[in-house]
């Protein structure tokens, strides 16, 4: 293999660029000329391509975002999409490619790898931290600090007001975010995906905290919980509770953005090599990842099928510490 493209794809997450930096790198190390894709797969079937040097990825590694930019790609889903996409690479002469991305971006390079022979080795690039064959996915580590600093301000407003605090935190249909931040952030209450906490649950503890003389509370809502978002467990909680203050906070988009913390550099450097040794080998359609501190490779299939479960030690470790 001589030329390999690399792409970003789906959500950004801090460390996206540190990855890029690292493929880059690697690839020149190894001999391999890089190209860099604009847009993820819309880039590709638009032919969003150019060579990348050791210069293109100077002074990076500290940014949040992603230089290669990100973006949704309805043409790569259909067939002529692909084909087309297909074409581009082969007029720029690449043989393989490194996706930095979630579930949705290893689907994507598993029909193609199927219906065209592309090989694609990924990086697990999502703030969510959901993605089967890796303890932690790239941004995850930014992204949980970057949320527990503003939850710590929310506390002292909390305190100086005798309020109770809804936040909601990121990580679609999973709690891998919310949890350190309940845990970390000392909040009474977590709720999670994974796991049904009714509403009477939630009032009761609010109750039972209110009459032993608690008078300010934090309760960290993952953005995908069954009992609904933020305002609308707030308003429910309120409606039996009236004469506790409830507000609510959003934290949104602000935990996908900033500089990456060091864990999340270091993870997406080992990533990036990773990924272009992996392609070198001669895999395909694998994600690169860290178990027990050890590198390994999953098949696309296990992390897009696959459930990363929650350890529920860590839920009973809130109950314990809200006391």
């Amino acid at each position: 293999m001589k030329r390999i493209g690399v792409f970003t794809s789906g959500g950004d997450s801090p460390g996206m660029n540190a990855c890029i930096r690292a493929v880059v790198r690697a690839s020149i190390y190894h001999g391999i000329e890089v190209y860099g894709i604009h847009r993820g797969y819309k880039g590709m079937v638009k032919g969003e391509i150019y060579k990348m040097d050791s210069h293109s990825a100077s002074n990076i590694i500290q940014k949040g975002g992603t230089i290669l930019r990100s973006a949704r790609s309805k043409e790569f889903m259909t067939p002529e999409g692909r084909k087309q996409a297909y074409e581009q690479l082969q007029q720029h002469g690449i043989e393989g490619l490194v996706a930095i991305g979630g579930d949705g971006t290893f689907t994507g390079a598993n029909i193609f790898y199927e219906e065209y022979g592309i090989p694609t080795v990924g990086a697990p690039g999502t703030i969510d931290n959901d993605l089967y064959g890796t303890d932690f996915t790239i941004g995850y580590d930014t992204a949980v600090n970057t949320a527990l600093d503003a939850i710590d301000k929310i506390r002292d407003t909390a305190d100086s007001h005798d309020r109770v605090f809804f936040i909601e935190v990121m990580g679609r249909d999973s709690g891998y975010i919310a949890i350190p931040c309940a845990i970390g952030g000392g909040a009474e209450i977590v709720m999670i995906p994974e796991t049904e906490t009714s509403i009477e649950y939630v009032v009761d503890t609010l109750r039972t905290g209110w009459n032993r003389s608690k008078t300010s509370f934090i309760v960290i809502v993952a953005e995908g919980d069954d009992a609904g978002n933020a305002n609308e467990i707030a308003a429910k909680v309120q409606h039996e509770l009236p004469h506790m203050d409830a507000r609510v906070t959003i934290l949104g988009h602000v935990q996908r953005g900033g500089s990456p913390t060091a864990a999340d550099r270091m993870l997406a450097s080992q990533m990036g090599v990773a990924c272009v040794e992996g392609l070198l080998q001669g895999r395909k359609c694998e994600m690169a990842g860290i178990i027990n501190r050890e590198l390994v490779y999953t098949p696309f299939i296990d992390t897009i099928t696959k459930d990363k479960l929650i350890n529920p030690q860590f839920l009973k470790l809130v109950d314990i510490l809200s006391v």
